[in-house]
């Protein structure tokens, strides 16, 4: 029997299995090897990492955890998880093995839903972006446009006046800015294109225009889009977990100790927060990782927090 297995080896996953592993215990993880960050080139904000590639610093973090010998790391896809009689879960993997533990934690992240344009999946990651905190520092000064999505782009367009004071606002037949949002986009000098757009293009992967749907043609140099976002995994749903709605999606419903509404369960990262970033994963999965194990205790969530860990 396992003490337990985290669905997910991502930023939060591999966070959790690291302070298990440092309690000695036994921890199993599963992942499917197709972490949210893949399609893009550099990640930024991550301390003492500004600018290295996301899966550069996986690799790295997976490394280091096996170290520890009480880890077992397991590529595949967590396809079902049974609650037992005896307060243990048994999980079936999609290469068939089957594993026990006294606790989950759920770290399989989420996907991204771009909007059906064409062009954009191809520059996503690179020049089609959704984070300004994560790439705005690297295309400021430049041509940037905001392809909205829902109420949030006309907040977003502002923000990139940080960034820039060359913004586009594309509405996108999605968002009808009132009055006031229109007089402020013209306070801020953020121009608003109406129409529906048709595609985006330029070289490769990278984009120099916004083709509407009327042949107009709107150059910019980095496209923002705030996609939907869609759980990885349906196994917080087939345990019974809560959920809440946030603006782009879905997420796990958690406690402040990262447990979710099922005893037993805990949950971290993209799937159980609103917003998204590689350290916010770290540290949420490392606060999973910590009440796991006081949960394993029989002393729920008494850490000392003079700890220096």
């Amino acid at each position: 029997m396992n003490d337990v297995i985290i669905i997910g080896g991502s930023f939060a996953g591999i966070a959790a299995a690291l302070y298990l592993a440092r309690a000695r215990r036994q921890v199993v993880v599963m992942d499917s090897g197709a972490p949210r960050n893949r399609f893009s080139l550099h990640a930024h904000g991550v301390l003492g990492h500004d600018g290295r590639p996301p899966l550069d610093l996986l690799a790295d973090a997976r490394t280091q955890l096996l170290q520890y010998p009480t880890v077992r790391f397991v590529q595949a896809t967590a396809e079902q998880v049974v609650q037992q009689a005896d307060d243990a879960f048994q999980v079936i993997a999609s290469d068939g093995e089957q594993a026990q533990a006294r606790r989950i934690v759920l770290a399989s992240g989420v996907r991204d839903v771009l909007p059906p344009v064409p062009g954009l999946a191809e520059r996503w990651g690179v020049s089609v972006v959704h984070c300004p905190y994560c790439y705005g520092y690297e295309v400021a000064g430049q041509r940037l446009g905001v392809l909205a999505t829902g109420e949030m782009a006309v907040h977003q367009a502002w923000m990139l006046r940080d960034w820039s004071d060359q913004v586009v606002l594309f509405t996108n037949a999605r968002v009808e800015p009132t009055a006031e949002q229109r007089a402020a986009c013209i306070q801020h000098r953020i121009d608003v294109v109406d129409g529906q757009v048709s595609s985006v293009r330029g070289p490769e992967k990278m984009i120099d225009g916004v083709v509407m749907a009327d042949g107009r043609v709107i150059a910019v140099d980095a496209l923002f889009v705030a996609p939907r976002t869609q759980l990885n995994s349906p196994i917080a749903e087939q345990l019974g977990c809560a959920f809440d709605m946030g603006p782009f999606g879905p997420f796990i419903r958690t406690d402040e100790y990262q447990a979710t509404t099922v005893s037993g369960v805990f949950a971290a990262g993209d799937a159980a927060r609103t917003a998204h970033t590689i350290t916010g994963a770290m540290a949420d999965g490392a606060m999973a990782g910590v009440f796991a194990h006081q949960s394993l205790l029989g002393t729920m969530y008494m850490v000392d927090s003079t700890d220096g860990a």
